[in-house]
This record gives C-alpha cells, structure tokens and sequence, in this order.
C-alpha cells in the first residue's frame, strides 16, 4: 500500500509543478515619449481627433456610400475577416490540447503459425487447434502532463494569433477609410480643374474672337492672331487630360471597393470639403493603445514569449500517462461475456530527447532572438507612428499658410484678367497682356484646387495616423 501512496504522491507533484515556467517573458518596452507632438497646439488634452467615428469625420454622402461599400466589399478587408475565422478556429482547437486524447480500436484477427515453429508446436501441443483468432475492443486514453507549460505557451500563441487577425483587419480599415477619402478628394479636384479649364477656354474663345476681328481689320499682325490660337489650344489640350485622369481615378475608387470599373455619381464640390479649424491630436502615449499596427507588433512580443517558452518546454521530460480497457477474447463467442473478457492497463512514461539536444538548443536560441526582434519592431512601429502624426500636422499647419496665399493670389489674378480684358475691348491693352493674365490666373487656379486638396489628404493622413477609423 506505501508502494501505491508514494507513486500516487510522485504523481500529484508532477501535477502540481506543471504550473511552472521554464523561461520568463519579456515585458512590453515603455517607451519615452514627449507629452505633445510636435507642430500640435501645447495643450495637455487626451481627446483625440481620431476617438472620433469616421462617419462623424467624413459627411460627404458620396464619401459615406464608398467608404461603407468598401469595408464591405473590399477584398483586402474580405480577406482580412477570413484570417479572423481561421485564427479563431485554432483558439478553440488549442484549447484541447489540455484535455486527454481518447480513441475507440475495435478489432478481430486470426492467425496460422507455420507447424514448424515454436508457436505452431504450442497450439498443436496444449489447443488442439492450428491457429488462434483474438478479437478485442477497446477504450484508450493518453493524457500529457503541461509540467512546464508548454502547452499553455501554444495557447497563449494562438490567443495573441487571434487578437493580432483582429488588429490587422483594424489597420486595414484605417489605410482603406483614408485611401478613400484621399482618392474622393483627388476626384474631386480634377472636377474643379476641369470646370477650371473650360472656364478659361471659353475666356480664350473670346479673346481670340476679338484678335481676330483686329487681324480681319488690320489692326494686330498674324502673329498676334497666332499666338492667341496656340494660347487658346494649350488650354484645351488640358480638358482631354483632366477627363483620363478623371476616369483613373474613378476606377480606382471601384476597385477599392470591390467593384468593377464605372463613372461615379457624384455632387459634391471641393470647396463643399470642410474641417474643423482645431484639429486635437491628443498625447503621444495613446497610440500605444489605439494604433492597430502598434497593438499588433505589442501582440507579437506575446507570440515571441509563448515561442521560447514552447521551445524550451520541449528540452525538458514529457510525462505522458495512458491507459487502456475493454473486451478481449480468443474466441467471438466469448468476445462480450464479462466480467472474464475484460481487461484494463495503465502505464506512464517519461520522454527526455538526449541525440536532438543540441538542435533544440539552437532552436530555443533563434526564438531568443525572434523576441528581442519582437521588441525592436515595437518600439520602431512606436517611432513610425509619433513620426506620422508630426508629419502630418506640419502639413496641415504650413498647407494652411500656403492656402491663404494662393487664395489672395488667385484674388489679385483675377482681377487682372477681369481688368485686362477691360482694357483690352477698349483698345487701351495689347493681346500680350491679355495673354499673360489669362496664362496666369489659370496656373493659379490649377494650383489653389491642388493646395485645397493636399490640405483635405493631410487631415485624412493625420486621422490616420493617430488610429482613427476602425471605429
């Protein structure tokens, strides 16, 4: 009975030892970070422009329609929902790994033994028979004792798998509503340039009408007529150009959200586009909580963690402990009378790898140096993304400054085409004049829609980088 109680008792320690680990994880680095971002307003605010919904964000219906059709339809996004699935599935099937493995083995056979050998003289000698049939049905169980964790590791792997798909589908839908808006408002500027260009084709249109009764009447020279002709076709070559790239541009909005190419309805203007003047890009530390592409690498160090401690686990002793029971019968007859048929085993073993020593050993080396990777790549995502928002509120502050220019230069050019053209009906200004205003006017019409554009692209890369969009 002490022989039983003291294997029993070994038994119950090595139970009760599996709760130790045979390797210590690495904690998540605490970055340093400053208290603002640089070029945002010095205000100690944790609000955050990007804890904002995008449909709050973006209002232009058009806008709303595409960045909804393509969170559901995108193919990136499809595919991102798909490796969720899959890593769910493989949280559940872990989750097994603790439980015993059981099996059922149902099984009949008969054997003939050559009458020359020993197993031939011995049925011919004591059964009278000269082969021997056994028929057995059975129960097994085999159960591995999680001594140091490994299979706890694989499920904590697996479970940091899972959260990571779930951070990855998030990132996707952060570059996709941006892409979006962006590709929205590209779209919309080649409108206003093409309302632009045929605004000032039809000023040339009229300025050569006047060139050309002067050039009937003898009043201006060929080449005066000339030049207000190439003038007036540098012009129209630009609506053909703004069309193509109206068109691109519409198709690879569609395509983004899973759609094949076609014209894009639309009825909203680029100046329609408004934000708020005060953009509050809240504390750099929330970023660690809201950027899916920091909370997956965070996830990522968990993976390294679970993978030393699977790999170390593994250099260690298996204790696996089975057991077996069921039926046996050397005749069908007799298969399922009991309680003389039955028959039950239990043993143990204890598995220690000695020849693959030195491979593990290499192993749980490159899972060492795939965690310190692992950290690295968490705190250079921490830097890309603190570099991201600064970048994009510099944008925003000088875009500012440059738009208000523009805006008055656009102003003053006006009024000099306006006043050349003026002066030009009433003889008191050459066609050159009248040339160089329009020239000018339409350049910087051109670049005001450009300006206004960058500007709405920052604000959309700036709600990007701060992690707005997923929710």
């Amino acid at each position: 009975m002490k022989i039983k109680i003291d294997k029993w008792l070994l038994l119950l320690v090595l139970v009760a030892i599996s709760a130790c680990k045979v390797s210590k994880d690495v904690s998540v680095p605490q970055e340093n970070l400053p208290d603002t971002f640089r070029n945002a307003e010095q205000i100690a605010d944790t609000a955050s422009f990007a804890d904002i919904s995008w449909k709050a964000v973006f209002t232009d219906q058009t806008l709303v329609l595409l960045i909804d059709k393509a969170i559901a339809k995108n193919h990136d996004m499809q595919l991102a929902l798909k490796n969720i699935d899959a890593a769910q599935l493989m949280v559940k099937q872990v989750k097994w790994n603790h439980a015993p493995s059981v099996g059922v083995n149902v099984s009949g056979s008969t054997a003939n033994p050559s009458d020359n050998s020993l197993n031939g003289l011995t049925l011919g000698q004591f059964l009278g028979t000269n082969h021997i049939e056994d028929y057995s049905a059975n129960l097994t169980l085999s159960w591995e004792a999680d001594i140091w964790g490994r299979i706890r590791s694989q499920s904590k792997a697996a479970l940091a798998q899972y959260l990571q798909t779930q951070e990855a589908r998030k990132a996707i839908q952060t570059n996709l509503v941006a892409s979006i808006a962006q590709g929205y408002y590209r779209l919309l500027m080649f409108d206003e340039q093409l309302r632009i260009a045929k605004r000032n084709l039809d000023l040339n249109d009229s300025t050569l009408r006047i060139v050309r009764l002067q050039y009937d009447a003898g009043l201006v020279t060929l080449a005066a007529l000339q030049q207000s002709q190439a003038q007036r076709m540098e012009v129209a070559q630009l609506l053909p150009q703004l069309e193509q790239r109206i068109i691109l541009q519409e198709n690879a909005l569609q395509l983004l959200t899973g759609e094949l190419p076609a014209p894009l309805n639309r009825k909203g203007l680029l100046d329609d586009i408004t934000f708020p003047d005060t953009l509050n890009a809240g504390i750099p530390i929330r970023l660690l909580s809201r950027r899916p592409d920091i909370k997956s690498q965070e996830l990522e160090l968990t993976v390294a963690n679970a993978k030393v401690g699977i790999s170390k686990a593994a250099m260690y002793p298996t204790l696996r402990i089975t057991a077996s029971g069921g039926l046996n019968s050397l005749e069908a007859s007799d298969w399922f009378k009991t309680p003389s048929s039955l028959f039950g085993v239990v043993a143990g073993s204890v598995f220690q790898p000695i020849l693959q020593q030195k491979q593990m050993r290499t192993q749980y080396k490159l899972t060492l140096v795939e965690r310190e990777k692992s950290v690295i790549k968490f705190r250079q995502s921490v830097l890309v993304a603190v570099g991201e928002v600064s970048d994009a509120l510099a944008k925003i502050e000088k875009l500012r400054q440059t738009q208000s220019i523009a805006v008055d230069r656009v102003d003053a050019l006006q009024q000099a085409t306006f006043n050349a053209n003026l002066l030009f009906k009433n003889g008191k200004a050459n066609y050159l004049e009248v040339i160089v205003a329009q020239g000018n006017v339409l350049k910087g019409e051109l670049e005001l829609a450009e300006i206004k554009t960058s500007m709405l692209s920052a604000v959309s890369e700036l709600y990007r980088s701060l992690g707005g969009g997923w929710n």
